[in-house]
């Protein structure tokens, strides 16, 4: 037993230090991730996973930073103001072009450099269990006769954006309520004050597995492999189909060196067998997008968006 325990012991010691010998040197021994989301929120959810993985690949100690208030505004505040040295990075999600579109606040997306984009996520319709709500035609036909109140994440979330799509391609007027966060609105959906709420898997797995909700739906182009019976909003009768990004900016004027860094890193934490196991398991879409490209990405993006927005009257 005692050669067993000591051989265990040594195995343990051996694969701390193939660990730490893949990691990466870096700058700084402490680098912290910024979030707009609330504990719990959708992001903050996606940082907490991911830095369990991403401490493999670079020799850095992770702290997340839930900085709320202004949908995002006062993340990018914080950003902005922040050395370019790799010391700081904040978690982009599709909040942060909503939020420079629709305010007037001093920091917009463009004062922040994308480094890295890790995965696609996907946004779903869900109800709670108890709610009369079996499919997504009866939140609509309820909507059509009573209006009814649909819940959302802040005002600049792409959440917000799917409900106001949904409720343009349903033709009804529905009520959209935002929230700061996706607890608030989980609580409200239980509740029954809200008939509906739109959010993400990792923020619901937990009301998910002791079957609080109810999914109804996907804003996915496909089914979700883990939910296969859970119908696409475009295969339900409504031509909206959304996908969040999910990855890293930084202040302006990061190096080469640090953002290939982060490049490296993401690859490899992606193809990470154990962490690929758990971020599929919440539906999460793999999707590296490196330092050379993801500017673009995100400026494609944000030029789509401002066209819709356009076209529906929001922004002049």
């Amino acid at each position: 037993m005692r050669k067993l325990i000591v051989g265990a012991l040594v195995a343990v010691q051996m694969a701390a230090g193939m660990v730490a010998l893949r990691a990466e040197p870096y700058p700084h021994r402490t680098v912290t991730l910024v979030t707009h989301s609330s504990p719990g929120g959708g992001s903050d959810v996606f940082l907490r996973q991911l830095v369990k993985y991403l401490s493999r690949q670079i020799d850095a100690t992770f702290v997340v930073e839930n900085v709320q208030g202004g949908s995002g505004a006062k993340a990018m505040a914080r950003l902005a103001s922040s050395p370019p040295d790799g010391s700081v990075f904040y978690a982009t999600t599709p909040t942060y072009i909503y939020t420079s579109l629709l305010s007037s606040s001093a920091t917009t997306f463009r004062d922040l450099q994308p480094v890295v984009n890790f995965f696609t996520d996907s946004e779903v319709v869900y109800t709670a269990a108890s709610s009369p709500y079996q499919t997504l035609a009866d939140v609509i036909e309820h909507a059509r006769t009573e209006r009814g109140r649909w819940g959302a994440a802040n005002p600049a979330s792409l959440e917000r954006q799917a409900a106001e799509q949904l409720k343009a391609a349903a033709g009804v007027q529905a009520a959209v309520v935002s929230h700061e966060g996706g607890g608030d609105m989980m609580i409200n959906v239980l509740n029954g004050t809200l008939d509906i709420g739109i959010g993400e898997v990792p923020e619901l797995r937990s009301q998910i597995e002791s079957g609080q909700i109810r999914l109804l739906a996907t804003f996915n182009p496909e089914r979700l492999p883990a939910f296969p019976d859970v119908p696409t909003v475009k295969e339900s009768g409504y031509d909206v189909v959304l996908q969040k990004f999910r990855g890293l900016a930084a202040p302006k004027g990061l190096s080469e060196d640090v953002a290939a860094i982060w490049d490296r890193a993401a690859k490899a934490t992606l193809d990470d067998p154990e962490y690929r196991r758990a971020y599929e398991e919440e539906s999460l879409i793999s999707n590296f997008i490196g330092h050379d490209s993801y500017p673009q990405f995100v400026d494609g993006f944000a030029d789509e968006t401002a066209g819709f927005l356009r076209a529906s009257g929001v922004i002049q």
